[in-house]
């Protein structure tokens, strides 16, 4: 049993691209956000951007969950009791931690008065829908299941009320310049356990508290706050918490945060939020952000940044320009959000 759920799990890291694309069909062709696989009901999908800081936040801790966990999911080897244990037992990635997040309730981007409504949620509530979903899928083509039922029990999987849906913000960061220039990433599938072995903009980050302690909880509940943590991590190579764990993280003395957050203030950077989607495969579920900073601003905030980190590869900057964008869009394993960002950013005429 564990050999052939190896064999699947190999042939899904192997194929995501391909049956990302494909399994896009099975939705209907209104739901796809601009041309993209990626997957939105209307009320996700804004007319133009929101600046990051328009969206209101509503947080509910004591939302209870009373849909599909993945539970007894025939993805699951029987001697495993999830479909995350059978992968920390099996295939684990050297990033794979059951850490806190917040768990999208409700969405809608296009009202007057933008909101994410969000409660409590775990990484692995996630892989346990999501992924063992994406397992199923690939079993069923490789002849090795006839049909889907967690996949069919989920059903639309833009309705957060049907599934544990994680909120990940993944950014697209373009240094605005006479020739402007934006960063992307490589997933390296031995280190991240969602999406290995696709390209993706970066960062690319779970929303959730910066580390266990129950004072973040409240603290980091922060659209902004999340994707300054996350620009830290993914392309300075700093700490993911900053010592939460043994007091609050100070964004208002943190040199890095400040000198963002007063960029954001004076106008060299603008962050925008484009919409909000699934992942037809993984049901991976990315709010599309875009972070515009001027070059001598980006110079002074990146003097030089990492190659690698914790979950793969950044690439040198590419510069945004049609012919790029078609290639990472239409010709490179580029992940259903960042296609979706990469597209929209040049619809909006964002650089």
């Amino acid at each position: 049993m564990t050999d052939a759920w190896l064999d699947v799990r190999r042939q899904l890291q192997t194929n995501r691209h391909a049956w990302g694309t494909d399994a896009a069909a099975d939705y209907p062709a209104e739901r796809w956000v601009a041309g993209t696989p990626l997957l939105a009901p209307a009320s996700w999908f804004p007319v133009q951007p929101i600046p990051l800081g328009a969206i209101r936040l509503e947080y509910d801790a004591a939302a209870v969950f009373n849909g599909v966990t993945g539970e007894g999911s025939n993805a699951v080897p029987s001697s495993y009791s999830s479909y995350a244990d059978a992968i920390a037992a099996l295939a684990r990635p050297a990033v794979f931690e059951n850490r806190p997040t917040y768990r999208l309730l409700s969405a809608d981007l296009t009202a007057p008065d933008p909101v994410l409504r969000l409660g409590r949620g775990t990484y692995f509530d996630s892989i346990n829908t999501g992924e063992a979903s994406a397992h199923e899928y690939a079993a069923r083509r490789l002849g090795m299941q006839s049909s889907t039922p967690l996949r069919d029990a989920i059903g639309h999987p833009w309705e957060p009320a049907r599934r544990p849906t994680n909120l990940a913000i993944s950014t697209l960061v373009i240094r605005k310049d006479t020739t402007s220039t934006f960063l992307m990433h490589w997933r390296d599938p031995t280190k991240v356990g969602h999406a290995g072995g696709l390209y993706q903009v970066v960062p690319s980050g779970i929303f959730q508290p910066s580390a266990d302690a129950t004072w973040n909880e409240l603290h980091d509940f922060n659209l902004w706050h999340n994707l300054t943590r996350e620009l830290a991590e993914e392309l300075l190579g700093t700490s993911e918490d900053h010592g939460s764990n043994n007091a609050p993280i100070n964004y208002d003395t943190w040199p890095f945060a400040t000198t963002l957050t007063a960029a954001l203030t004076n106008g060299t950077a603008h962050a925008y939020c484009v919409g909000l989607g699934v992942d037809p495969l993984t049901f991976a579920t990315d709010l599309l952000t875009i972070l515009i900073i001027d070059a001598t601003t980006y110079d002074a905030l990146f003097p030089t940044t990492i190659t690698h980190n914790t979950e793969g590869r950044v690439l040198t900057p590419q510069p945004f320009t049609p012919a790029v964008l078609k290639d990472f869009i239409h010709h490179k394993p580029l992940q259903p959000a960042g296609a979706a960002i990469l597209q929209l950013a040049w619809d909006n005429n964002l650089a």
